[in-house]
């Protein structure tokens, strides 16, 4: 696998005397690294995980184009990690970026975001334009990371994408519905693509997932679907709750494709401390 230019990128210097330095970003080599990395997966969707990617696969998706890299301390060990397959669409390359993992005590501490930068400097090198993935759009704290720091757009919602029941605790009472997300990494990226999609407009939108009954309009004007700020803590408190959350986003999405409108930004409203995603119709969304 081609290495991002430079000898060692993302090997930083300390910000201040007597702080460790940032995490080294760089591919799996090692027997070692492999099975630290079977072993984050463990630890972070459970163990008995059914997605579980072994030691072989994450090996030899590296030779033909595959990222399988990690973040390790000065100690060697890894505190994140980020893994995807190589392939042909439409006769052009992309990558479909299957795992991207951080440990709990570094989260919100930007290593996901140098995980993903570092795939996509790698898949640069090699041609890869576009890279896919997916995400629970119940879980807000990665719709923001997704759409507002990276600059994905939505290419499909999939009912129960991994099946309706898995080991895996973080699925409870919610199932595996997923939005199927691409990343544009050319040199050349639009830039209704980048930054928050957020028109001044966003907080006058109707919300279609409120009251128990849709509210989509009828002329085509942005509309809003709120998801709970912290899905975990729903799950948490009531299953029930957080199963109610995923029936009513679940119709509210369908609806609106059905209708023609596509996802455009993520947003909280600090001051209700409530979530949105802004949704404008295809007919106006580059007015």
């Amino acid at each position: 696998m081609t290495q991002p230019p430079g000898s060692n990128p993302d090997r930083l210097e300390p910000t201040a005397i007597g702080e460790p330095p940032p995490p080294a970003i760089r591919p799996l080599a090692s027997l070692e690294d492999y099975a630290a990395c079977v072993s984050l997966q463990e630890e972070t969707w459970g163990a008995g995980f059914s997605e579980r990617v072994p030691t072989a696969i994450l090996k030899v998706s590296q030779r033909i184009g595959g990222v399988t890299a990690g973040a390790f301390d000065e100690d060697g060990r890894m505190l994140g990690f980020v893994f995807g397959m190589t392939g042909v669409e439409g006769g052009q390359l992309v990558h479909w970026s299957d795992m991207l993992a951080v440990r709990p005590e570094l989260h919100n501490h930007g290593l996901g975001r140098r995980l993903k930068e570092y795939q996509r400097d790698v898949l640069r090198q090699i041609g890869v334009r576009r890279i896919y993935w997916t995400f629970d759009p119940l879980v807000a704290r990665n719709a923001h990371f997704n759409f507002n720091r990276l600059g994905v757009y939505a290419v499909e919602y999939v009912e129960n994408m991994y099946g309706g029941n898995t080991a895996s605790a973080l699925h409870r009472g919610v199932g595996t519905d997923r939005f199927v997300v691409a990343w544009p990494i050319g040199e050349n990226v639009p830039s209704h693509l980048t930054g928050e999609r957020t028109p001044g407009i966003a907080g006058d939108a109707p919300v279609l997932n409120t009251g128990g009954e849709l509210n989509l309009p009828g002329d085509a004007t942005p509309v809003r679907i709120e998801v709970p700020c912290d899905i975990a803590a729903v799950q948490s408190r009531a299953v029930g709750d957080a199963a109610a959350w995923r029936s009513s986003t679940r119709q509210a999405f369908r609806a609106a494709e059905h209708a023609g409108y596509v996802v455009s930004g993520f947003y909280r409203d600090a001051s209700a401390g409530r979530c949105f995603y802004l949704l404008m119709h295809s007919d106006h969304r580059s007015q």
